[in-house]
């Protein structure tokens, strides 16, 4: 019998039931919690010091989601045979949930947190992601850690235009829209999917629709923290405070900051350096013997100048470098900008710049997902690289980060909604995106230059995809907020929502947002969703001057694509016995050749740079592939003779009989040394035995026939 095992079940929509067990598992973690749906079993645990370390003066926090391979009868792949680094997928869940809570603590608790949720058990018809912020926030709800939830996680879907929630994968992959919407009791948190060009008000719809959801799994969770006791948080200190120094950096720093961001100065740069001297010239003003705790110095002048900034753009609607609220920033961009990619582009906005390139290859360069719960092969892939030297830092490349892994991801989704489907392409494309400046947005400037590289290559998309980088910022006293177009590296740090969104001229295709301030109504969402698009739209008009639309051919270095269906019992004979003919022919030509069985048939594409080379790798194949025509005329080879005729190779693999009779006009008597084994002769199929399916061949045909009858 499990020992005070305590269970709260949330009840969904459509008769499925989610569970909440803890005081089983893990009870030397401050909180632990399983969380159960269908045979799906997720383990999370939440574990804090009771102090922060010396001089922080943020929140430490690590969340780490894992699926055990044997939650689903799997053994890893690779030489270790177990499990590694977390996966992208998994790094992706993890940023998600960390997004989601992260909000939630109270702003002074700086104690080093971890966060663990672990796929323990899978289930084929649930899909765990959307499970997983609920089980870190009610591992947090059952443990004495300070945070201002709880907090839930769904996913909200479209299907035969009715919304779901927590759809299962076979009903994900025929919906329209998917989104994992976070969300506490009051307000929305975090917001991450993609969808086939939907309206700004269908986006607002289902967030909505999420969001009711969302307050009945916080209504369990608040049970859940009563009936085990812990509505007492644990008490702590976390922040030094000096009230007398911080009133007096106030009084002397913040009129000069407001003035130096009333300056509206563009550059990056000459901002930054005008705020350190302010900051400078206060610390060289104090003295040696002013008795304030200089570390609380930093911290005190970011508060003061970030106040200053907000201020500056609520009182008087102007912004940092002195556009508009809503205007975009100078864009210029380029394509075939590198001569020997397949598709490349540039886009800078701003000081935000991206070099992308498009890169077209076969079926062997599909990507391969070997996971738990996903297994198979991506023939799209986006890889977004953030070197130090595009923000002026000397910073030594390690390798992508879990922010390279999710801004890649979403620009990802972003294009993958306009590209041609799988039956109407044959290459596996690869986009690289490397931010070669960036001030406020990177991921979308990826977005645009993805959608030129695509174009430039020649892939044909259904249309140009853009992206925005929208924020805000607001005072909940007041009532009053600003919504920002395109926002600066600057705004994001000083604002209270980072909200990315990309579509086409028709509709949304992606959107990320995260809020950093308790509460956002909708019709605000609605009104930034709005000046998103007019903001998308904007940029879509000044990419289509660059490009308007795809290429009409490859790059004459891209490998051209030929593809041909033949019948299932032909594969084996084009891919010969180990593999011979096919290698054969790729040798010869110098093409790349994939042969696959799809819906009882043979697929063939050829890949070559070279048209002669491939036309010829077509030739040959089609000639294995051919089926011998009644009356049709062959080049053969003699392959065996024997006293009544000759066995001729008229087709790769089909020996006919060419009778004795056949052979001449002339009467012959024998055969010897009238064909040679090797020799290559004309031949014309005569017929074909029923019975038998043989091949008769005649060469007299083809001869002249003399004016005289022989003998």
């Amino acid at each position: 019998m499990l020992p005070n095992l305590i269970t709260k079940t949330i009840h969904l929509q459509d008769g499925r039931e989610i569970t909440i067990e803890t005081g089983a598992l893990a009870k030397q973690a401050d909180g632990a919690v399983v969380v159960r749906m269908g045979k799906a079993m997720i383990l999370a645990t939440v574990v804090s010091k009771k102090e922060a370390g010396e001089g922080v003066d943020f929140l430490p926090m690590s969340v780490d989601y894992q699926e055990k391979f044997a939650a689903s009868g799997k053994i890893p792949g690779g030489f270790l045979k177990r499990e590694g680094r977390l996966s992208d997928y998994e790094i992706l869940i993890s940023r998600i949930v960390d997004r989601a809570i992260r909000p939630i603590f109270p702003d002074d608790y700086h104690a080093d947190t971890n966060v663990s949720i672990t796929l323990m058990s899978a289930d084929e018809n649930v899909l765990p992601d959307c499970l997983a912020g609920l089980a870190a926030s009610a591992a947090l709800a059952v443990s004495d850690i300070p945070f201002n939830g709880p907090i839930s996680e769904v996913r909200v879907a479209k299907l035969d235009g009715a919304l779901i929630l927590n759809p299962t994968p076979a009903q994900l992959e025929k919906s329209t829209m998917e989104f994992i919407v976070a969300g506490s009791k009051d307000y929305i948190l975090m917001v991450e999917g993609e969808a086939n060009e939907i309206s700004e008000d269908e986006m607002v719809e289902a967030l909505q629709y999420a969001h009711e959801e969302i307050k009945r799994h916080c209504d369990v969770q608040m049970e859940l923290t009563k009936a085990v006791g812990k509505e007492v948080k644990r008490v702590y200190n976390h922040e030094k405070s000096d009230p007398a120094l911080f009133d007096k950096m106030k009084s002397e720093c913040y009129g000069k900051l407001f003035e130096s961001v009333s300056k509206q100065i563009a550059n990056k740069s000459e901002r930054s350096d005008l705020v350190k001297k302010i900051k400078e010239e206060f610390v060289n003003g104090l003295g040696e013997d002013h008795g304030f705790e200089t570390s609380l110095i930093g911290p005190y002048f970011h508060k003061i100048h970030k106040e200053a900034a907000r201020n500056l753009t609520l009182e008087t609607k102007k912004r940092l470098d002195g556009r508009a609220l809503n205007e975009i920033r100078p864009i210029w961009s380029v394509v075939d900008y590198l001569p020997s990619a397949h598709g490349s582009a540039i886009f800078t906005r701003g000081e935000t710049q991206s070099i992308t390139t498009c890169t077209l290859g076969t079926k062997m360069d599909e990507q391969m997902v070997d996971g738990a719960m996903i297994s198979g092969y991506n023939k799209f892939y986006l890889h977004y690289n953030f070197p130090g030297f595009s923000t002026g830092e000397v910073k030594i490349n390690r390798g992508p980060g879990r922010r390279e892994v999710g801004h890649g991801n979403l620009a990802m989704r972003a294009l993958k909604k306009v590209l041609p489907a799988d039956n109407e392409n044959p290459y596996t494309i690869r986009i690289v995106s490397d931010i070669l400046e960036s001030n406020g947005s990177s991921s979308m400037a990826t977005v645009c230059a993805g959608s030129l590289a695509l174009m430039d290559a020649g892939i044909p998309i259904k249309a140009p995809v853009t992206g925005i980088a929208m924020g805000m910022i607001s005072d909940a006293k007041t009532g009053k907020y600003a919504i920002l177009s395109d926002i600066l590296g600057d705004e994001d740090h000083l604002g209270d929502m980072d909200f990315k969104v990309t579509g086409t001229a028709k509709g949304i295709t992606a959107c990320q947002m995260d809020l950093k301030v308790e509460g956002l109504d909708y019709s605000v969402l609605k009104e930034a969703l709005y000046q998103a698009k007019e903001g998308r739209l904007h940029i879509l008009d000044e990419i289509t001057k660059t490009l308007a639309a795809p290429k009409a051919d490859l790059k004459p270095h891209t490998p051209r694509s030929f593809m041909m269906w033949i019948p299932k019992e032909l594969i084996g004979a084009v891919i010969g016995p180990g593999g011979k003919v096919i290698q054969e022919i790729q040798k010869d030509t110098s093409t790349t050749i994939i042969i696959e069985e799809i819906d009882n048939q043979g697929k063939i594409n050829v890949f070559s740079a070279n048209q002669s080379n491939m036309d010829a790798a077509i030739r040959r194949i089609k000639a294995i592939v051919a089926q011998p025509e009644i009356g049709e005329t062959y080049t053969g080879k003699v392959k065996n003779i024997q006293p009544f005729g000759a066995f001729v190779e008229f087709m790769p693999g089909k020996d006919g009989l060419l009778h004795i009779s056949e052979v001449k006009w002339e009467r012959l008597e024998s055969m010897e040394g009238v064909l040679e084994p090797g020799e290559e002769i004309m031949v014309k199929l005569i017929d074909v035995d029923k019975k038998t399916g043989k091949f008769k061949l005649s060469r007299k045909v083809l001869l002249p026939k003399p004016e005289k009858p022989v003998s």
